[in-house]
C-alpha cells in the first residue's frame, strides 16, 4: 500500500511532528515524487493550518482535510454541537483519490488509537477496515511502556497492520530519561513490535531543516516504502 496512517497513544503526543518531519524529509530528498498529506478529521484550528504554513507552495504536494469542525473536541461530539453530519465516506473518497494521484500518502489520525471517529467507530476501527499500514507514536514519559503495551494490544485485537512504534520526545529529555522511561528492548519484547526510531525534542517546530534531520534518524525504508 502506498499510504501510512500515523496514529498515537493519545492526543498532542507527536502525530503532527512525525507527519511534518516525514513531509520535510520528502521535500528535501524526494521532491520529484508526489506526496499527499491528509488529516482524517480535524476539530478546531491546528494541523491543516500547520501543513499550509510549512508546505503550502511545495510542488508535487497535495494537502487535504475533507472534514473540518470548529469545536476542538471528539468529532462525533463536535458534529452534534455544530448540527453537522459526520460523513466518513467523504474522507474515504478523498483518501482513495489521493492514493490514485500521488506516489505516497500520509494520513494523520486524530487523538489516540482508541479515539472516537464516529459514534460507532474508533481510529483503530478505521485502520482495520481500511487495511492501512500504521505507525504508532508513543510519547517519551513515565508510563509510556504501559501505554505502548495497551495500544499495541488494541491494534492486535483489531488486526491492524502495525509497522512499528516511533518514540517522541515531546519535552526536553535526557539520555537517561529516554532509557528509563522508554527502554527500547523492553518495549519491543513486551509488544513484539519494532521501534522504528526516536524523534528528538524540537524547540522550533517550524524549522524545516531540523524536521528533516529528525526524520533522517528514523527507519524510513519501513515508514515510506517506495518513496525513499
Amino acid at each position: 500500500m502506498n499510504a501510512l496512517l500515523i496514529t498515537a497513544t493519545d492526543t498532542e503526543v507527536g502525530k503532527t511532528v512525525l507527519t511534518t518531519s516525514l513531509t520535510a524529509y520528502w521535500r528535501t530528498y524526494c521532491p520529484k515524487k508526489s506526496l499527499g498529506v491528509i488529516k482524517l478529521i480535524q476539530a478546531g484550528i491546528g494541523d491543516y493550518e500547520r501543513y499550509q504554513q510549512l508546505f503550502a507552495h511545495q510542488a508535487n504536494l497535495e494537502i487535504r482535510v475533507p472534514l473540518y469542525f470548529q469545536t476542538p473536541v471528539a468529532p462525533p461530539v463536535a458534529a452534534a454541537k455544530e448540527g453537522k453530519i459526520l460523513d466518513l465516506r467523504r474522507v474515504w473518497q478523498e483518501f482513495c483519490s489521493l492514493q490514485q494521484q500521488q506516489d505516497f500518502v500520509l494520513l494523520e489520525a486524530l487523538g489516540g488509537l482508541g479515539s472516537p471517529v464516529t459514534e460507532e467507530l474508533t481510529v483503530a476501527d478505521v485502520a482495520a477496515d481500511w487495511r492501512l499500514d500504521t505507525v504508532l507514536v508513543v510519547p517519551v514519559k513515565l508510563g509510556a511502556i504501559a501505554q505502548a503495551v495497551a495500544n499495541v494490544a488494541l491494534a492486535r485485537q483489531h488486526k491492524i497492520r502495525l509497522k512499528g512504534i516511533i518514540l517522541n520526545c515531546f519535552q526536553p529529555t535526557s539520555a537517561e530519561q529516554l532509557s528509563d522511561w522508554t527502554p527500547i528492548p523492553l518495549i519491543e519484547s513486551l509488544t513484539s513490535t519494532p521501534v522504528l526510531g526516536v524523534l528528538p525534542h524540537l524547540s522550533n517546530l517550524d524549522d524545516l531543516e531540523k524536521l528533516t534531520w529528525a526524520a533522517s534518524n528514523l527507519d524510513l525504508e519501513k515508514l515510506l516504502p517506495g518513496l525513499i
